[in-house]
């Protein structure tokens, strides 16, 4: 029986991808598979992966006839994984050697639903080692536990998908899928379904996993249309939380920290093209104008004042316009 499956989509990372390669090569067990997902990529990818297919023990490749998006390339691989355990890899960061069976002992001694781990963010050459914040390690807890409190950075406010491990009994019960076609901010509603449905999870402080910043071809770099998707994104979030059995007690969390990402994107509009500028402004005053509007007024008033002004200033500048017309 394959132990763990890994997934790990590719479009148009060339340069990276054999760095990838090789540190899969050096986690490799009889045991597990890598699930090498090609989202149509344009460049010379296909011909690096189709390689791998050959050299890489464990290694299936899967084309897509068209790019979907790194939400529908992972729900690719999830369909195709066998594995008793599940992870995520991007095609652009790497591992350090032997870390994924590290990994699988973990959460196998611990025996619960999923691991989140730190990660080492790599910035040209600079390195540093971003934590999950959530203070206690190796411990078994419920994951709704972890949601709160609202005014300060929380397990759900560190969504990469590839910081973790996950039992396959989670993909039974239909919480490892991403929303098809989400361009940004798929893992948002990902994280929040995991923390509210799942029975437990650990946070562990194993640093095997390193994150590259600043690829000129990331989503985080571009500022096209496709940017724009964090807002279907945290409307998800919203709506499924105003759901829950505890939405009086998670909502401001959630709208707080949708605000907060609207505000961070208003406060860097100038590297978006002006089109999408304006359809940010738009559709941000748009998505606060959909929020629980009593829930709005105590994340804003509970914001600090350049942030809070920067989303006061949109939604007044929507309610001006409405009246105009």
């Amino acid at each position: 029986m394959v132990k763990l499956s890994v997934i790990v989509p590719f479009y148009n990372v060339q340069t990276y991808a054999p760095d990838t390669l090789r540190s899969l090569r050096a986690n490799a067990r009889e045991d597990f598979e890598f699930i090498l997902v090609d989202d149509c990529a344009t460049d010379g990818t296909p011909e690096i992966l189709e390689r791998a297919e050959r050299d890489l023990p464990g290694a299936v490749y899967v084309r897509h006839e068209k790019n979907g998006g790194l939400a529908t390339a992972r729900n690719t691989g999830l369909d195709k994984a066998t594995g008793e355990y599940l992870t995520f890899l991007d095609g652009d960061d790497w591992l350090a050697p032997g870390y994924y069976e590290q990994l699988v002992a973990a959460i196998e001694d611990l025996g619960c639903d999923f691991v989140r781990v730190d990660h080492v963010q790599c910035t040209a050459r600079a390195r540093s080692i971003t934590r999950v914040p959530h203070g206690r390690r190796e411990v078994v807890m419920d994951p709704r536990d972890a949601i709160l409190p609202a005014d300060r950075s929380t397990s759900v406010d560190y969504p990469y998908a590839w910081a973790g491990m996950y039992h396959r009994r989670l993909l039974d019960q239909g919480l490892l899928h991403f929303t098809h076609g989400l361009r940004t901010a798929e893992d948002r509603p990902w994280i929040w379904r995991l923390h509210r449905e799942a029975a437990s999870f650990a946070v562990l402080g194993l640093h095997g996993v390193f994150y590259r910043r600043g690829v000129s071809s990331s989503l985080t770099q571009i500022g096209d249309v496709r940017q724009l998707d964090f807002i279907r994104a945290f409307d998800q979030v919203i709506e499924e939380t105003a759901r829950d059995r505890d939405a009086d007690a998670l909502l401001p969390k959630a709208v707080r920290t949708y605000c907060a990402i609207i505000s961070h994107h208003l406060g860097n509009i100038e590297r978006f093209e002006p089109q999408v500028a304006r359809k940010l402004r738009s559709m941000s005053a748009a998505a606060m104008k959909r929020m629980p509007q009593d829930v709005l007024k105590d994340a804003l008033d509970s914001m600090d004042y350049e942030r809070a002004a920067r989303l006061r200033r949109v939604k007044r500048r929507s309610a001006g316009a409405e009246v105009a017309a």
